[in-house]
Formats: structure tokens, C-alpha cells, sequence
């Protein structure tokens, strides 16, 4: 008898009926966790079950354990974007050249987990690695998911394959999302290199609001009920940026980045915000490719947990919209807006 779509059922079932919710731990002190980490700043990764004794031991639950190991990650694993590029290039190179695509992955996967243990750099495979190999030293159960990541950098050629992993972990009997390589830092503009800046936002990020710009490959992994992504609607999704992790838990409306409107169109932004999540400045940045300008929305509504905001775009063009809450930029659109014809 065969057992396997049994056990595919059971699994996926059991995956939906423990989906996580964003506000599980906002109450839970992370603070001798994060004294752990800070504690064992500069670490190598030569011994790894020394290193994983030394970040975990005192601490009480495995909620505490797998935090102190994520934030040592974030904030000593360096994103090697000179590394990224490259591969971007021999993927796109060998794209219609199976075997030599496959020999370049195989090459590159060794050069990858090298340079992360020599070096403490590496791209995302290495940091879900990372997260997950020091996770599983601790008895605690982590996945390395892989799938699409999309970013405002990127254009259609960067998912025609799977391009970013990060990380499932199972606390308390549910799973979580976490994104160790986007939570860790950022590319310094000016001069390329990466700088450690930590985004507590993507650690067990909210499911609906990670689907903006993760899209794994096997479904059950997006853990949440309600009605999963097509890959088209991925693509099309607006651009959230890291920022919004802080604040939302779910980004409603508008669903696409892209959209053609008549004159005088009401936009009308719908968000989830985190029960701690307690913004004060709400801006549009507007951009028409010419001249950009700040204004307020129109209204501003909050309801229990939802914020709701309009603003009617009354002339033709073409306009960027950013919103920034505090200062931050969070989320952006693009707005075509046309007279209709009579």
C-alpha cells in the first residue's frame, strides 16, 4: 500500500491547522536572547555545537534558543553581493544549457558554504543554511524554503528560476517565516558594501504580508488559510520594502504595482497594522518623473487594526506613489492616469 499521498495530506493539513500569527510572541522578552547573541559577537564557525552551546545555553524556551542563534546570524553573516552577482550572470548565461547550468549550481554551492564558514559571508542559500544547520544542533525543528523573492531592484529575467531561500521554523507546535538574508543588512550605495542594519521585522513575519515578495515553491509553505497567490499576482504585487515588516501584518490594497486609471480615480490603500504597530506621520511621496511632492492622503481612517487611506489622483500622467509611515518608505505604486474616451 502506498502511504505517500496519505501522508501529503496529513502533512499539509497539519501545516494549515498550526499556521502562525504575527502577534504570538510581541509579548514574549527577547532581551537575554538578544544579550546572548551580542555576547558572542565575532564567533567563528569552526565549532558549530560550541557555538550553538555558548548562544543558547541558560535560555529558558525554544522560542528564546532560536532567537539568539537568528540574531547572531543577522549580525555577523555578511551578504556577499559581489557573490549574488556573479552567479546572476552564469545562471543567465547557461539558461538554455541544462548541463552546464546544473554543473555551474553544483560549483557554486560548494563555493558558497567555503566562503560562508572561511569568511562569514554568503548569499541567501548560505544564510537559510546557516539558520537552519545551528537550529537543528539546538532540537529544534527549521526548513530551508526556497522559492521567489522579488525586490524593487528586479525585473522579469530574475524569475524565470527560483532565486531566494529563507526560513520555516516550528515553535510551539506552529511554524514561522523568517528571512535571515533581507533582515540582516543592506548594499551601501556609494560604495557597494554591505552594512549590518538588523530589521527585527522579518523575524516570525506575518504570512500574508511575506507573500508580497515570497512566493515558495511548494504551496503549503505560504502558512495561512486564505486564497494563496497565483505566480502572476506575485509578479504583479505592489513593492513592499523591509520596512513595512515593522509596522503591517497585512498589505490589502492596492493589488497591483502597475494600474491604468481615468481622471479624478480614488486610490483607496488598505492595511493590516501589528497590534504594536502605532504610526503618527502618513505621507505620499509623489512622483510624476519630472517634479515630486509630499502631500497628506485625503483621509486617514483607522479601524481597530486597519488603517485605510485615500487619495484622488485629478490629472494625467504617470506617478510613482510612495507611502512613507514616520518617515519610512514602506510600500509603492505606479499610477498611469488617462482622460476616457466619450
Amino acid at each position: 500500500m502506498n502511504l505517500r499521498p496519505l501522508t501529503s495530506i496529513l502533512c499539509l493539513f497539519f501545516v494549515l491547522q498550526t499556521q502562525s500569527q504575527v502577534w504570538d510572541f510581541d509579548t514574549v522578552d527577547f532581551s537575554d536572547a538578544d544579550k546572548r547573541a551580542l555576547a558572542n559577537k565575532g564567533a567563528s564557525l569552526d565549532d558549530l555545537q560550541g557555538l550553538v552551546y555558548n548562544l543558547t545555553k541558560d535560555l529558558k524556551t525554544d522560542a528564546e534558543r532560536f532567537r539568539s542563534i537568528y540574531m547572531w546570524v543577522c549580525n555577523n553573516v555578511k551578504n556577499d553581493y559581489g557573490l549574488y552577482a556573479k552567479n546572476k550572470r552564469k545562471r543567465k548565461r547557461y539558461q538554455e544549457d541544462s548541463l552546464k547550468l546544473e554543473a555551474w549550481n553544483d560549483k557554486f554551492k560548494k563555493r558558497i558554504f567555503k566562503t560562508l564558514l572561511r569568511r562569514k559571508r554568503t548569499i541567501c542559500t548560505g544564510y537559510a543554511y546557516i539558520v537552519q544547520t545551528l537550529s537543528q544542533l539546538a532540537n529544534i525543528d527549521c526548513r530551508i524554503i526556497n522559492g521567489f523573492g522579488k525586490t524593487s531592484t528586479g525585473d522579469i529575467e530574475d524569475y524565470k528560476y527560483p532565486n531566494h531561500s529563507w526560513n520555516a521554523v516550528k515553535l510551539n507546535d506552529k511554524w514561522y517565516l523568517c528571512d535571515p538574508t533581507w533582515a540582516s543588512g543592506v548594499q551601501d550605495i556609494n560604495n557597494g558594501r554591505f552594512v549590518f542594519n538588523y530589521n527585527n521585522g522579518l523575524f516570525l513575519a506575518s504570512p500574508e504580508l511575506f507573500a508580497i515578495n515570497h512566493f515558495p515553491l511548494e504551496e503549503h509553505w505560504f502558512l495561512f488559510d486564505n486564497t494563496k497567490p497565483t505566480f502572476k499576482e506575485f509578479l504583479e504585487a505592489p513593492i513592499v520594502y523591509n520596512d513595512a515588516y515593522q509596522l503591517f501584518a497585512k498589505h490589502i490594497q492596492p493589488l497591483k504595482l502597475y494600474n491604468i486609471v481615468p481622471v479624478d480615480f480614488n486610490i483607496n490603500f488598505e492595511y493590516l497594522l501589528k497590534p504594536n504597530s502605532n504610526p503618527k506621520k502618513i505621507t505620499l511621496l509623489i512622483d510624476d518623473g519630472i517634479n515630486s511632492k509630499t502631500v497628506r492622503p485625503d483621509t486617514i481612517a483607522f479601524d481597530r487594526l486597519k488603517l485605510k487611506l485615500t487619495y484622488t489622483l485629478k490629472k494625467r500622467g504617470q506617478y510613482d506613489i510612495h507611502l512613507k509611515i514616520d518617515g519610512q518608505l514602506v510600500a509603492t505604486y505606479v499610477y498611469k492616469v488617462i482622460r476616457p474616451r466619450n
